[in-house]
């Protein structure tokens, strides 16, 4: 069997490719800890404005708001699961300041943390849980079922 030929500008394309996915394999699993650009550019072999540039073209959005869209995320879960107060899960998901994160939350979300545990989800079983996470997940461009018109 013959191997194909891969040309060296895709090969190249491929390894950046797979080294801004180690880049955010790291923001998915240590969202939590102060993570800066230099870091994640460490990661991905490539200067910050490099990594910033081809970070945003390969997700379509930058490394920043990724971050803050997996806190947020992550936050949303723990205000539906669990009953640790707005400050803790605050803190919990990388943020250590709690106007910040109460203003970023509103943004994205478009209601703030606590009218956002107070809404009563659909009760478990009703809707598969990929769909619930699907509507609940905020977008990149800050919308969510609570922003969305009705």
């Amino acid at each position: 069997m013959v191997t194909p030929v891969v040309p060296a500008a895709q090969a190249e394309r491929e390894r950046n490719n797979r080294l801004l996915l180690r880049a955010r394999d790291l923001m998915d699993r240590s969202y939590a800890e102060p993570l800066d650009v230099d870091a994640l550019a460490r990661v991905a072999h490539c200067s910050p404005a490099h990594f910033i540039r081809s970070f945003r073209a390969a997700f379509g959005e930058t490394p920043y708001r990724y971050l803050q869209r997996r806190r947020i995320e992550r936050a949303m879960a723990l205000l539906r699961t669990t009953d640790e107060p707005v400050q803790e899960i605050c803190v919990a998901v990388g943020w250590s300041n709690l106007a910040t994160f109460t203003r970023t939350f509103g943004r994205i979300v478009g209601v703030p943390p606590s009218a956002y545990r107070a809404a009563v989800p659909a009760p478990p079983g009703v809707v598969p849980t990929c769909f619930a996470k699907a509507w609940d997940r905020p977008s990149s461009f800050g919308t969510t079922p609570h922003s969305r018109p009705a």
